[in-house]
């Protein structure tokens, strides 16, 4: 990550992509539901945390840290959307 504003950028990204794609998912199918409530609440739960340590991070070093946790809580919500798609 460049600096501080693209990483909030990319979370922010992340998040609401998430959360609209589980949106669609629910109203496509219905049955799948629950499933989609609990894959938007862990969404919001990350980037809760994820800013809450951004706020609190004072080195490029937790930044990279950060940006790493990024990286691999969107390949997790992918393959966590890619099942709900099934």
């Amino acid at each position: 990550m460049a600096n501080k504003r693209d990483l909030k950028k990319s979370i922010n990204s992340l998040v609401f992509d998430v959360i609209d794609e589980c949106i669609y998912i629910q109203e496509l199918n219905p049955d799948k539901f629950e499933s989609c409530e609990k894959l938007i609440d862990d969404a919001v739960n990350f980037y809760n945390n994820a800013l809450s340590k951004m706020n609190s991070a004072k080195t490029k070093s937790e930044f990279r840290a950060i940006a790493i946790e990024l990286d691999e809580n969107a390949e997790n919500f992918i393959e966590s959307l890619n099942t709900l798609n099934l």
